[in-house]
């Protein structure tokens, strides 16, 4: 029996969707598809200052692009408005494969696969800073801040062992993957999500148009940060 193109869409749409998933997060990549191969480990960098007052951090990561994954660099990053913070982005295995799923802006930090992005993103929250009224706290402990430009600062010691790149891991789920589930505040972080900026938008693009950013060895080429 010939089935109607209708109904094709149909049953594709709902492979799609119904991939479940831990997170109301959108699971796809910029072109609406997933991945069979996982990104590479994550590279190890080092971050630059915090440009001015307010500016919050960006995690580098593994994007998506028509010849594979692409760095896309760490990056500063003003917030739309007071009182949100970053959720990086994540990549996530499923059936179909690896899904990327992409960061927000929230009055707090929902989740992001348990991925150790470093620098204040350890796998879950975030201890980087936080907000006073309208200026951000900076935690010299674990960012780096040019003190000349920003001196609203202060330095919480119990989590300085943790700035440690142990585990390059750069995606949730599947072999050798991170397993982490997200909590019920988790969940409900997402509910109140502010997309990407046209900033960070536009460094994303940036990334993706630049060959240098494709190499699949590059991370293992990274040299281990100093002890």
């Amino acid at each position: 029996m010939r089935v109607s193109s209708f109904a094709a869409v149909l049953v594709a749409a709902f492979l799609f969707v119904g991939i479940p998933t831990p997170t109301l997060a959108q699971f796809s990549v910029s072109v609406g598809a997933t991945i069979g191969a996982p990104p590479p480990p994550l590279l190890v960098y080092a971050q630059p200052p915090a440009p001015a007052p307010n500016y919050q951090w960006n995690p580098g990561y593994w994007g998506w692009g028509t010849v594979g994954y692409y760095w896309v660099p760490g990056t500063w990053s003003p917030a739309p408005r007071p009182g949100l913070y970053w959720t990086p982005g994540y990549w996530r295995h499923s059936r179909a494969g690896y899904g990327w799923n992409q960061g927000y802006w929230g009055p707090t930090v929902g989740f992001y696969g348990g991925v150790n992005y470093g620098y204040g993103y350890f796998g879950t929250g975030f201890v980087g800073g936080t907000w006073a009224g309208n200026n951000f706290r900076y935690n010299t402990a674990v960012v780096n801040v040019n003190r000349t430009v920003i001196h609203n600062t202060y330095v919480d010691k119990t989590v300085i062992n943790k700035n440690v790149y142990n585990d390059r891991v750069s995606y949730n789920g599947g072999r050798g993957g991170i397993s982490a589930s997200p909590t019920s505040n988790q969940l409900v972080a997402e509910q109140h999500r502010v997309p990407p900026t046209a900033y960070q938008t536009e460094h994303a693009t940036v990334a993706k148009a630049d060959r240098n950013s494709y190499n699949k060895h590059a991370a293992e080429k990274q040299k281990q940060p100093p002890a």
